[in-house]
């Protein structure tokens, strides 16, 4: 009697589990429009019109394709990494590919992946490899993946971002259909925020780490300690005043305030050639870095 009771309570456990699971698979979106729709933040730029507009002009509203820098290296990525060199990943083609292949880029370049099923990581792949901007533009680094998703990083102390909120600087009400509440984020204004991406060195908690974004670990470990007191949103954001447009160092006064280039006088050589002179210049360049990390990263 006692073993047939085990047995049906691990019976039950293991139903349990298989329903749970196809609960949260039947939750996930399976095509890149449904994910596109399911972090849709269309409706901020009714209210925010002036912080839309600076966010739909940064790499952010483009973060699969960069300049498009991102997109062919993800593109490496996949077909010189995950089909050649990656012997150990099971991909030989795109229909082998899963979210867990893509994380180590799309971690940072798109995060809300995690909810969405294997069908959109393999779609998702394959624009990658037809250079399928248009398709890749649909998805992003929005509004909602900062003022919800990843607005919280100690969740054993704050808990989970709630679905219903938006994440700010004070709490109250929110004027929105799905988004009804608005709570503080306890690192909105802090580095910690950008740095969730923008990261400390390589990601070990990849089954295959990535070296990548290491300008939050410079920052804390080279600007900080020689007595730096400012936020990335301070360099960022707030100092050339365009905002969510989160300028980079392809914005020139983003370089002018983050490099110094002094060039000594050159000097001129004539070096003979037979039959002709070519000229030649000498050049001493100093550069001084002045930003809170180093450069270039990623």
């Amino acid at each position: 009697m006692r073993s047939l009771r085990l047995v049906l309570i691990l019976l039950f456990a293991a139903l349990a589990v298989v329903t749970f699971t196809a609960q949260s698979e039947a939750q996930k979106a399976k095509t890149i429009d449904e994910l596109a729709k399911m972090y849709d933040s269309s409706s901020c730029k009714e209210c925010h019109v002036k912080e839309y507009e600076e966010w739909s002009k940064s790499l952010h509203a483009k973060s699969l394709v960069g300049t498009p820098r991102t997109m062919a290296t993800i593109r490496t990525a996949i077909t010189d990494g995950l089909m050649k060199e990656q012997k150990f990943s099971g991909v030989k083609d795109v229909k082998d590919i899963k979210v867990v292949h893509l994380m180590q880029c799309l971690k940072c370049h798109l995060p809300q992946i995690e909810d969405a099923t294997d069908d959109v990581a393999r779609e998702i792949a394959q624009a990658v490899i037809d250079g399928d901007t248009a398709k890749l533009g649909k998805v992003n680094i929005n509004c909602l993946i900062c003022h919800n998703k990843k607005a919280i990083v100690h969740k054993w102390h704050d808990g989970e971002p709630q679905k219903n909120v938006i994440y700010g600087k004070k709490d109250g009400p929110h004027p929105h259909e799905t988004f009804t509440s608005h709570k503080k984020s306890p690192i909105l204004q802090e580095s910690v925020m950008c740095g969730q991406c923008h990261g400390v060195g390589p990601n070990l908690d990849q089954p295959n780490p990535a070296q990548c974004a290491t300008l939050y670990g410079s920052y804390l470990h080279s600007y900080i300690p020689a007595g730096g007191s400012q936020t990335c949103q301070g360099c960022h954001m707030h100092e050339f005043k365009k905002g969510h447009h989160m300028s980079s160092y392809r914005d020139p006064e983003v370089g002018k305030r983050a490099v110094d280039v002094v060039v000594e006088t050159p000097a001129y050589q004539f070096l003979p050639r037979p039959g002709e002179w070519a000229p030649t210049t000498i050049l001493t360049v100093k550069l001084t870095n002045k930003a809170g990390h180093r450069i270039p990263d990623g």
